[in-house]
């Protein structure tokens, strides 16, 4: 797996943003990840007056390059809503995961540790 987090500080900002970015992962964004190839999950982040992040896991390379590439001549609504660019975008390589008791069927061995090649 391959993973991509994109960050955006909210250092400054007030409880309207956070919840501007609140109904914006319900009513848009969730629903256009739900079910989208090449995902394997997202996962978004918020720590109020803090940070607001994006979460990914993607299947192969591929899929995670194109859609960083289309971060640059597509910007995120976060952006307009936070009224600046992802201060982080980073991407790493998922080396393990391991299921714990309360869930996640189907998501353990899925990192680059147990496949021959990466």
């Amino acid at each position: 797996m391959f993973g991509l987090t994109t960050r955006w500080s909210l250092a400054g900002t007030g409880s309207e943003v956070s919840d501007r970015l609140r109904e914006y992962v319900g009513d848009e964004s969730h629903p256009r990840f739900t079910g989208r190839a090449g995902l394997i999950e997202k996962i978004w982040t918020m720590q109020p007056g803090e940070f607001f992040a994006g979460n990914y896991l993607w299947a192969n390379e591929q899929a995670r390059s194109e859609f960083v590439a289309s971060l640059a001549t597509t910007p995120s609504k976060v952006t307009e809503i936070v009224g600046h660019g992802p201060d982080i975008i980073e991407v790493f390589e998922v080396i393990a995961v391991a299921e714990g008791g309360e869930g996640m069927a189907g998501i353990t061995e899925l990192g680059t540790a147990f496949r021959a090649s990466a």
